[in-house]
């Protein structure tokens, strides 16, 4: 999904993740995708104050609408996509010649590696139910110049938990790993909150964990206090580091997602659909899509139309730090 809001980044911040239990409540913001014909999308990472959980460094929800998604190909550098679909079908095709239609159960993980580019399509001509979750994963130094690829899994993992039941989307759950391709620890896991339940869940120590609700009602057991923290709707609520579990209660049912990891060591440059490490780098993958390089292939299916690179800001781009 393309990225098309510019933001700058932030400067002289600790980098470390929070030392301990702690909790901070975060709302998502709307942000508008695809220029005239915009989409209603809410966006719940980066924050101006947590910019990762783990390696997970961006994070939309596109939906519940009646939309019809023209998404034109795009670029990317140093990610991979994580597309996690809830309602209604989008065509993905790719410069690695992917054509593929993402639906509800399905798993779609694309790597950019050095330079990848994709489109985002809905099915029809005319306005349809669309809702779905888009991550993206940094890319650690040794895999983030590497070749690009894709993946489709529609047989993912689960795991039963009293009250509830996880599927493990990418990485590892309580020792249930999905078949997903990833370059660091981490866990992305939806979670079903079965009506008037109380449920731990299990989580690991060393990782920094956030949890997010999708759907229903669901209090979270969370405070160092034990104070409980109730959710709206991609709430992000991000727990620290050094918890075994965490407990939440649903009158109605729930749907969350759990994303985690193991905190990311290294400084990152977010810039429109790009993730790099300087300025430079940026400046570079922005004029090699503008100029047509091979860089980034050509996707499958399209002709000449592509997504124009906006402006680059008045500002150097800088590391964007956390202030937690």
């Amino acid at each position: 999904m393309s990225r098309l809001d510019v933001e700058a980044d932030e400067t002289d911040l600790a980098s470390e993740a929070c030392d301990g239990p702690r909790e901070l409540l975060l709302e998502p913001r709307e942000v508008p995708l695809g220029g005239v014909r915009a989409m209603a999308v809410h966006r719940s990472l980066p924050q101006r104050d947590l910019p990762t959980v783990g390696a997970w460094c961006f994070f939309d929800r596109f939906g519940p609408q009646e939309a019809m998604m023209r998404v034109d190909p795009h670029p990317h550098i140093g990610l991979q996509t994580v597309t996690w679909p809830l309602l209604g079908e989008i065509r993905h095709r790719d410069s690695l010649a992917s054509d593929v239609t993402i639906r509800r159960g399905a798993l779609n993980i694309m790597t950019s590696g050095r330079g990848i580019s994709h489109s985002e399509y809905s099915l029809g001509d005319t306005p349809a139910p669309l809702d779905a979750l888009q991550l993206w994963i940094a890319l650690p130094e040794e895999r983030r110049h590497g070749e690009p690829g894709f993946e489709r899994h529609e047989d993912l993992p689960t795991l039963a938990l009293p009250g509830a039941t996880a599927t493990v989307v990418v990485g590892e759950l309580a020792g249930v790993v999905s078949p997903a391709t990833v370059h660091t620890p981490i866990v992305g896991a939806e979670i079903v909150i079965e009506p008037g339940r109380r449920v731990r869940l299990p989580l690991r120590r060393e990782w920094e964990h956030a949890l997010t609700l999708v759907d229903g009602d669901v209090t979270v057991l969370a405070g160092r206090e034990g104070e409980p923290t109730p959710l709206g709707a991609l709430d992000l609520l991000y727990l620290g580091v050094n918890r075994d579990a965490v407990e939440v209660t649903s009158t109605g049912g729930a749907m969350l997602f759990l994303l985690g990891g193991e905190p990311f060591g290294e400084d990152l440059v977010m810039w429109w659909n790009f993730v790099g490490r300087d300025h430079h780098e940026i400046v570079e993958a922005r004029e090699e899509w503008e100029s047509g390089s091979a860089r980034f292939g050509h996707v499958t299916g399209h002709g000449g139309e592509r997504i124009p690179a906006p402006p680059m800001p008045q500002i150097r781009l800088t590391p964007r730090r956390r202030r937690i």
